[in-house]
């Protein structure tokens, strides 16, 4: 019997779609989605984008306090498309895949809410929350917040002025991380030589 000659890659077992949300507020019942950004890895690692900042809808303003956050402004989202407009592009880019998330209870509770007051039917796919992957791969660190982790593997493109909390930022910093999580899991898993 022969051995495989490789260990299996962790995007073989997607494809994945690494999303996250920004937002008016932390209430999905009240608040608006303001970002959305996805990366889609599909099983030959091949990557895709999808980003666009959102309208929130007529007479919704952003909080001030959000725009600390995030740093968008109504301004920035005046002439943006809805959450209506990009829900089904959306829908269609994420479609077979599995999406993932930094904390996905917050992301996929505003996906899922914007869906049914925009009238889209529900996702109805997997969502994998990255933080027990990647503390299951990682144990013991002091935080599995994602600024903190962007900090402790030194995440990120050296000179390029990266955000927190802009979602493509944040979506780049998870995939790095699951990356690097996925990839440790699969090799402690491979049996030995």
């Amino acid at each position: 019997m022969q051995r495989r000659a490789l260990a299996r890659k962790w995007f073989e077992l997607g494809p994945f779609t690494i999303f996250d949300l920004e937002t008016t507020g932390m209430s999905p019942s009240r608040d608006r989605i303001v970002e959305i950004a996805a990366i889609r890895v599909e099983r030959d690692g091949f990557k895709s984008r999808f980003h666009s900042l959102v309208n929130p809808g007529l007479g919704v303003l952003i909080p001030s306090q959000a725009t600390k956050v995030h740093r968008i402004s109504d301004d920035m989202v005046a002439n943006s498309p809805t959450f209506h407009e990009l829900a089904n592009p959306f829908l269609e880019f994420a479609k077979d895949s599995s999406l993932a998330a930094h904390n996905a209870r917050f992301d996929l509770g505003f996906l899922q809410e914007s869906l049914f007051r925009t009238g889209h039917k529900l996702w109805q796919g997997k969502t994998l929350n990255t933080i027990p992957i990647i503390k299951q791969a990682f144990p013991g660190l002091k935080s599995y917040s994602l600024g903190y982790l962007k900090e402790y593997f030194a995440l990120g493109i050296g000179g390029k002025e990266e955000q927190a909390h802009r979602a493509f930022v944040d979506v780049e910093w998870t995939l790095e991380v699951l990356e690097k999580a996925m990839t440790g899991l699969i090799e402690n898993s491979e049996p030995g030589e």
